[in-house]
């Protein structure tokens, strides 16, 4: 197994300038795909390679309840460095099963609190709440809604309102949610991942603002209406609801409105910079799945000899 057993581990650096690209020169419903993706499987991977190393520290401790076959020699020899990195791992796994358990229970605390601000108001598609403090989120759910204040919509001309519901209603649709809520997770799981999350929460909102942007017809009332609510937004619940204004850099998002519109491609040519950060991204990832299957297999078979019949 050598040291492959730690790449899943420190292979999510790669996602460093992947992301930096992806978030620049991909398609953003592209890019969010292809970033939600590789940070759900390599956090996946760093996760199960802790379990493994746990696995082997857990074995030495005295009075453990693993056959005692899987804390012999020729079982600790199989992994380097297993006397620390595996009672290391011990601590670490759980900490990121706790930091994992607590991100999950923030996030369906937020949701739970904004259902229950919006208890007896009808159940239409869109819910204007009577608030001094201008802000508007897209809240998923069996029938999403999508939330706004009456301070918001006074900032905000006729088309720029239906630009402002065009949008929430695309992070409906693409159900956004769930990608800000996997990418919090695998950053938790992995803090070599936290600059994926902060891509993806930028390619959520421009992949809403080009959708607003097709549905309404135009990109210049788009941008201007992200301007103007960026300029009055106090922000969104929380990171994990999508908002209008509140994340990812809004003058980026502007900018890029106000530009031609993106190429829709998928996939792009592995000789163009788009193309070196999808196929970068499917390569670090596919190494760092290879690894741990690898090391899990390995250290499988090893575990399988050992324990008596």
């Amino acid at each position: 197994m050598g040291v492959f057993v730690f790449l899943p581990l420190v292979l999510p650096l790669t996602a460093w300038p992947v992301a930096r690209l992806a978030e620049h020169h991909l398609h953003p419903r592209t890019a969010t795909w292809i970033l939600v993706g590789v940070s759900g499987v390599l956090a996946v991977c760093s996760t199960l390679c802790l379990a493994l190393l746990m696995v082997v520290g857990t074995a030495q401790l005295p009075g453990n309840p693993l056959p005692d076959g899987w804390s012999d020699p020729e079982v600790r020899e199989a992994v380097p460095y297993d006397e620390i990195a595996g009672k290391v791992a011990i601590p670490a796994l759980f900490a990121v099963l706790a930091s994992c358990v607590r991100a999950g229970w923030r996030h369906r605390r937020v949701r739970r609190r904004a259902r229950r601000a919006l208890a007896g108001l009808p159940a239409t598609s869109v819910v204007v709440l009577p608030d001094e403090s201008p802000y508007a989120y897209a809240l998923p759910g069996r029938k999403g809604r999508v939330v706004v204040t009456t301070a918001m919509l006074a900032t905000l001309t006729g088309p720029e309102r239906r630009a402002l519901f065009a949008h929430e209603r695309a992070h409906l649709d693409a159900r956004h949610h769930r990608s800000l809520l996997l990418v919090q997770l695998a950053a938790c799981a992995n803090p070599f991942l936290r600059p994926l999350r902060t891509a993806v929460t930028y390619t959520t909102e421009r992949w809403a603002d080009e959708e607003a942007a097709t549905r309404v017809g135009s990109r210049r009332v788009v941008a201007r209406a992200v301007a103007k609510a960026a300029l009055f937004s106090r922000g969104t619940p929380s990171v994990t609801l999508a908002g209008f204004a509140s994340a990812g850099p809004v003058p980026r998002r502007v900018a890029a409105l106000l530009g031609p519109a993106p190429a829709a491609g998928l996939w792009p040519s592995l000789f163009t910079t788009a193309g070196l950060a999808a196929w970068g991204a499917a390569a670090g990832t596919t190494v760092s799945a290879l690894s741990s299957a690898n090391s899990a297999i390995t250290l499988f078979l090893i575990l399988k000899a050992a324990t008596p019949l």
